[in-house]
């Protein structure tokens, strides 16, 4: 008699993610390429503390994402960070190691990267990210890494931030990117957008909103109507998810 594979179980952790793109796209991946004993599920938490049932939960997870709201807040759970979650302070994706080790990893810096990049064509000079949270940081590491200048933009700006009615004319018209890193304008909350002067924007700009779901959200929608260059999250979603998948079955 054949003997019956085990179970893998991977899975989101979020908050509110009935709405989930990671399910949806990794259950697909696995139906289209016939892996019958895996299965992606939503671990849909109230409270960080909540991860420990998640840790405890039967089958053991085989690999993790992690989305809003926990991508920072996770980390203390973790027994280890990979050099670039470290740097970004940051964790969406989560490896279970042979020796039992629980790391964490990002890979939306390269998802963020490799979707930017495919839409601009020259490396911006100066950006504004609206928002402060995990994902902030991930694009954050790769303007840096770009030599962009940055300024980070939040509605409690702490040192070396500002806040939303602190910019200018005169910041819009030295910023090349404008990245929204934050979930407002995200479903079903479709007519929110972050608090920012559009009339200020031209065709020099390049909006790029993290979010994929409504497909443009308004913050893209008064951008275009500007004449800016627009680009939600879709891809940048899918290229993170398949550097997830790579984590786990390397």
């Amino acid at each position: 008699m054949a003997k019956k594979e085990l179970l893998k179980q991977f899975g989101l952790v979020g908050k509110n993610i009935e709405y989930s793109f990671s399910k949806s796209y990794f259950s697909e991946k696995f139906e289209r390429e016939k892996k019958k004993n895996y299965r992606y599920v939503n671990y849909d938490i109230k409270n960080i503390k909540d991860f420990k049932k998640v840790l405890k939960s039967s089958p053991t997870p085989s690999g993790l994402n992690v989305t809003i709201p926990y991508k920072k807040s996770i980390i203390p759970y973790l027994d280890k960070l990979s050099k670039e979650a470290m740097e970004i302070q940051a964790v969406n994706t989560i490896v279970w190691e042979d020796s039992g080790e629980i790391i964490g990893h990002n890979t939306d810096h390269l998802g963020f990267k490799k979707a930017l990049m495919e839409e601009i064509n020259s490396t911006p000079k100066n950006a504004l990210i609206l928002g402060t949270g995990g994902a902030s940081k991930a694009v954050k590491y790769v303007l840096s890494e770009m030599g962009c200048k940055i300024q980070m933009v939040s509605r409690n700006p702490k040192k070396d931030e500002l806040s939303y009615n602190e910019l200018t004319k005169k910041i819009f018209e030295k910023t090349n990117l404008i990245v929204n890193s934050t979930p407002l304008g995200t479903f079903p909350n479709i007519k929110k957008a972050p608090p920012i002067f559009y009339e200020y924007l031209n065709s020099k700009h390049f909006l790029f909103d993290l979010i994929y779901n409504p497909e443009e959200t308004e913050f893209l929608k008064r951008g275009k109507f500007q004449g800016s260059q627009i680009s939600n999250g879709y891809k940048m979603l899918i290229y993170q998810a398949e550097k997830s998948w790579e984590l786990w079955t390397r």
